[in-house]
């Protein structure tokens, strides 16, 4: 899917030199610029942060042996952070009181009702160590002082290459390759769906242009979540590209107006023939070249279509032939 960057990038530049009288203007700075992440933003998480490990948080210590000053979390964050005043903070009184958690943790108790993962390296990847629900520990010597993000696990967690998802089920993760890190993150599919749209859609579009922009961008990545068998050239597995070779996932874009259309089609479904449906779009009629009518849709008819006072629905329907949206 290369064609994928000539979509929509060209059309969002042109937007902004026309808004500002044909000044020069870099997409970054006018689609996605000054955007906090939904999902590790620690102003966006620090609600219910106390720092007194409550009955159904996870907690970090700064000293072994549960000493020092704690940090307490009531879900999983992909990133702690590591500068101040960004970061994730230890907040009860005693040693390490202000320091990030990031790399600097020691010790943990997990008051959650889930199985706890710690990992080396941020966006929940890397080398980890699982505490049950109760438990009490240090970290280990690979992970202690050396803690980037924490993941409550569900019961069935998938593990290597598998998913939990089916064509009548969402995956609760999916496996991203981050081509420029060169390594694999297991993103949580909702995150994951969250912070492709704003890189995909301009967020300023109708509400029913984003809504159709939602199921297109979680139906791919649901398809490719229960079919590929992509892996790296060191062996792992992985499900998409974070680039324009799949869909352009950055972590930290996510915007209030793409989340909002995310959460509105969570429980919907697109399917064609019982089997979710591998959605493409481009940015115009004449950019998907190659591509079978009744199997992509335009992104900026989408927005026309909405413009015009369509549903996002009728806007799906008229561009994915034989769907059914349940």
């Amino acid at each position: 899917m290369s064609r994928r960057r000539a979509r929509l990038t060209a059309g969002i530049a042109t937007i902004a030199a026309t808004a500002l009288g044909g000044v020069a203007v870099t997409t970054a700075a006018i689609a996605f610029g000054g955007v906090e992440s939904v999902n590790a933003s620690p102003a966006g998480a620090a609600a219910g942060r106390n720092g007194v490990c409550d009955t159904g948080e996870f907690c970090y210590y700064f000293n072994s042996g549960n000493k020092g000053s704690l940090s307490d979390f009531t879900g999983s964050v992909a990133d702690l952070g590591a500068k101040q005043p960004s970061c994730y903070e230890f907040k009860s009184a005693g040693t390490g009181k202000g320091k990030c958690v990031k790399n600097n943790a020691a010790s943990v108790w997990n008051r959650s009702s889930k199985t706890v993962r710690v990992y080396f390296n941020s966006g929940y990847s890397g080398k980890y160590q699982d505490f049950k629900a109760g438990a009490k520990g240090n970290l280990n010597s690979s992970l202690k002082n050396q803690n980037a993000s924490h993941e409550l696990l569900s019961s069935a967690k998938p593990i290597g290459c598998k998913t939990d998802g089916t064509d009548s089920k969402l995956p609760t993760t999916i496996l991203v390759y981050r081509t420029s890190l060169n390594r694999v993150d297991r993103v949580p599919f909702k995150t994951y769906v969250k912070n492709v749209l704003p890189n995909e859609w301009v967020s300023s579009w109708p509400k029913a242009s984003l809504n159709a922009g939602a199921m297109a961008v979680k139906s791919y990545g649901w398809y490719w979540a229960l079919h590929s068998t992509r892996k790296t050239a060191g062996g792992q597995c992985f499900d998409v590209y974070d680039s324009t070779s799949s869909q352009v996932y950055k972590p930290g874009s996510a915007k209030a107006s793409t989340s909002a259309a995310v959460d509105a089609t969570w429980s919907a479904k697109m399917t064609r023939g019982g089997k979710i449906l591998r959605a493409h779009y481009c940015a115009t009629t004449t950019a998907c070249g190659g591509w079978v009518t009744g199997d992509w849709m335009s992104q900026y008819g989408s927005r026309d279509k909405a413009n015009a006072g369509w549903s996002y629905s009728r806007i799906l329907k008229y561009y994915y032939s034989g769907i059914v949206l349940s």
